[in-house]
């Protein structure tokens, strides 16, 4: 009898206990510092970007002259809804010839648009309005929304 209790109440208390602890999940795609430093500013130009990292996916945007590549880190626990921990843009700008002038990786800090690397040869990316747009919904995105739920 006590075995019986055993085998029943074990794996129950395991996954209580496994719902509990954070698991991580990632949305969308920002090419990481190695990954850029391929890219050669004045050099690079669209389809070698392309050839690179990929053209921004489902969570980016081709915007005229730049590409924005948004990553959302989220951190799903137990019965709580799900919590959006990070969100990057990395935003990569071209001039009329189509050759990469900027390449930049930005955060979001208290609300703040951040700055986190940069390798720019002009004065910034034109589409500052979108690039706020793109991080001013930081913890109010909803994946599920996407993909038709929710």
């Amino acid at each position: 009898m006590k075995t019986l209790a055993i085998r029943l109440v074990l794996p129950a208390l395991i996954l209580v206990l496994a719902s509990c602890s954070p698991i991580q999940r990632f949305h969308g795609y920002a090419p990481d510092d190695t990954q850029l430093a391929e890219i050669e500013v004045s050099r690079d130009t669209r389809e070698t970007v392309a050839e690179k990292i990929g053209t921004p996916g489902m969570m980016g945007v081709m915007e005229g002259s730049a590409w924005y590549y948004v990553q959302s880190d989220w951190e799903h626990g137990g019965l709580r809804p799900p919590t959006e921990v990070r969100r990057e843009v990395v935003a990569i700008s071209f001039d009329d010839g189509g050759r990469v002038t900027n390449v930049e990786r930005f955060g979001q800090e208290q609300g703040e648009v951040v700055a986190l690397s940069r390798r720019v040869t002009s004065t910034g990316p034109t589409g500052m309005t979108l690039l706020r747009q793109l991080l001013s919904n930081f913890g109010q995105f909803n994946p599920a929304q996407m993909l038709g739920g929710g």
